[in-house]
């Protein structure tokens, strides 16, 4: 086994933690753990509030600093590698194998897209997230004004985004346009999670086939919004589930007694490409990624 480095998490206290307990504070705020693992780690020494150590029944105050020192643990498994795609002084864009989380959580660290990028260039960090069986086309932002002109982009669906993907059973269609609303649902595990919703954010998504095979089909799918897990949900809603997706079934929607989770891999998903226009220069920039081997066009087809 192979321990990461450990961290530390800082946190100015808000608000909604004044007259708290330090205890009670972070049982309520961080339920991953019980209250007897947050005892254990004060009573370590492991919690401190502005510097000092703290204690369990220690009243919290507005605008402190809690830091707690997670030692070293053993990470899940997750590739250590990424390919540089595009580079300069203001970006960095790379392709993101399936497995590797964009970013640190559910005890990911140092197994992650940012922990390898920053290794690579210390100043780069993504700009968005694919999830973590997604591969693809990751960008970057070296420096504060590319990310903030990437992110006004974004915001204003100003962004290109191409994705290839794998789907199930064989269409009656060649191009789909699919508006179904995406938005949070009730699930036995996690409560809620997003999924095809009338009530949800509208959400629109553009699917050309472009191969047919036994009994699924290759396309190409443009999104004009980013909700969570949106082609996943948005096939499904179609009649069309990604291959191997554990979750999500025909209607957008996760199986009554499903106990997949949206992390869970299986499915064949791919960014293939992103479009945009440089934030210093104002030219047009197109990242392509060639997907992985069951996700490419066969020779008949591209014939």
């Amino acid at each position: 086994m192979t321990y990461n480095e450990g961290c530390k998490y800082r946190e100015r206290l808000g608000p909604d933690a004044e007259g708290q307990t330090l205890l009670g504070y972070l049982s309520r705020r961080y339920p991953h753990s019980s209250p007897e693992e947050w005892t254990a780690r004060i009573t370590a020494g492991l919690v401190r509030l502005d510097e000092r150590a703290g204690h369990a029944e220690s009243a919290l105050r507005r605008g402190s600093e809690l830091v707690w020192d997670r030692p070293p643990w053993v990470e899940p498994e997750a590739p250590r590698s990424f390919a540089v795609l595009y580079e300069d002084e203001d970006l960095l864009a790379v392709a993101k194998p399936a497995g590797l989380p964009t970013l640190p959580g559910a005890n990911f660290l140092q197994g992650t897209l940012l922990y390898q990028v920053q290794a690579y260039a210390p100043d780069a960090a993504p700009v968005h997230r694919l999830g973590r069986w997604t591969s693809g086309v990751v960008l970057c932002a070296r420096n504060h004004p590319a990310r903030i002109a990437l992110m006004r982009q974004w915001s204003k669906k100003a962004i290109g985004k191409r994705y290839r993907a794998l789907a199930s059973g064989l269409p009656q269609w060649d191009e789909l346009e699919i508006a179904a609303p995406i938005g949070p649902v009730p699930h036995s595990l996690l409560g809620e999670l997003h999924a095809a919703s009338p009530g949800g954010k509208p959400a629109l998504s553009q699917v050309r086939v472009l191969e047919g095979r036994a009994d699924s089909f290759l396309c190409d799918v443009r999104i004009e919004t980013g909700r969570p897990h949106q082609i996943r949900i948005h096939l499904a809603a179609a009649g069309h589930p990604l291959v191997g997706d554990p979750l999500y079934g025909v209607g957008g929607l996760p199986a009554p007694d499903s106990q997949a989770v949206p992390g869970d891999p299986g499915y064949y998903l791919h960014a293939a490409e992103l479009r945009f226009r440089h934030p210093r220069t104002g030219h047009e920039v197109v990242i392509e990624c060639a997907p992985p081997p069951r996700l490419r066009l066969s020779t008949t087809a591209r014939q």
